[in-house]
């Protein structure tokens, strides 16, 4: 049966960006009333793809499209996870071809998003982030993939290491200072050709260990708290935010943390439901048939 006592300790694991780790602050230190212990783990998202599909967590943060994988095992949470508009992965690179919307202005080698023969860095296989570029790209001539630690990516195209690269948080606001080009946003195109939020990142809760409503209500509290109390997190941000500036800090919380962080709602739902869906129909995931759906009556979402 699902743990309904909060004398369980849970095991938890979400990334140390900013977002994330503004978002579970009250929960990780005992400040939401009724949630169990935690024990926390910090990790890419990479790798808490793979390690949720193991079984290692209870609740955990992973790629929305890692889902495909994880459904069967977990609950999708209508809260905490990471969707929104302007906030999309970028495809940078070193030479200034094309422009940010994957137009065809730029005169460099990979102007119009013309890939052929490119390497490209991503971050993951089951991020989000590379399948969009694989929606994206899937009537483009293919690159060669390389799968790299996030913070590898940006120096490693400035490098010269790779023609290109997949990035996502907060290298929105940071790519110029390694003289790099955003070549397409990803998040302009899905949002130009969906009208959806995109959908990056998703709370997951264990299926027969944690009752989903009440890991719901356990998550929405410490959004509320973060958003009533934003200086009580401060410390603890800054602690796991790998050395960026505090500026880039609040820039990276106020565009991941929204109101989908509340509750996923219409829009955010429809936004999962599409992007599984075009994985699904061209080849690219499992479909999900049956496994992705809102709680009965918009339960969670209107508590």
């Amino acid at each position: 049966m699902p743990t309904t006592v909060a004398d369980v300790t849970l095991r938890l694991a979400f990334s140390p960006c900013p977002n994330d780790t503004f978002v579970f602050h009250a929960l990780v230190h005992g400040l939401v009333p009724d949630a169990p212990p935690i024990t926390v783990r910090y990790a890419d998202v990479d790798v808490t793809n793979s390690a949720a599909e193991r079984g290692e967590f209870d609740l955990v943060k992973v790629s929305f499209a890692a889902l495909p994988w994880l459904l069967p095992d977990y609950h999708l949470l209508p809260c905490g996870g990471a969707l929104g508009r302007g906030c999309g992965p970028l495809l940078l690179t070193g030479a200034a071809g094309g422009t940010a919307d994957g137009g065809t202005a730029g005169q460099g080698r990979w102007a119009a998003g013309d890939l052929t023969g490119a390497t490209v860095a991503v971050p993951g296989e089951r991020t989000t982030a590379y399948l969009l570029f694989r929606l994206w790209s899937a009537s483009r001539p293919p690159a060669r993939i390389e799968v790299v630690p996030f913070h590898e990516i940006m120096p490693g195209v400035a490098a010269g290491r790779y023609d290109a690269g997949l990035v996502i948080h907060e290298a929105r606001f940071t790519y110029q200072r390694y003289g790099l080009t955003a070549l397409v946003d990803l998040g302009a195109w899905w949002e130009s050709d969906t009208g959806l939020p995109i959908p990056l990142g998703a709370i997951l809760a264990r299926r027969g260990v944690v009752d989903p409503a009440q890991a719901a209500s356990w998550v929405r509290e410490s959004v509320r708290l973060a958003w009533a109390d934003p200086g009580a997190s401060r410390d603890y941000v800054l602690a796991h935010a790998q050395e960026m500036e505090p500026d880039v800090v609040d820039r990276h919380i106020g565009l991941y943390v929204n109101e989908f962080t509340a509750d996923l709602g219409t829009d955010g739902y429809a936004a999962v439901t599409a992007l599984l869906d075009r994985a699904a129909a061209q080849g690219l995931t499992p479909p999900t048939a049956g496994l992705l759906v809102p709680p009965p009556d918009d339960q969670l979402l209107r508590r």
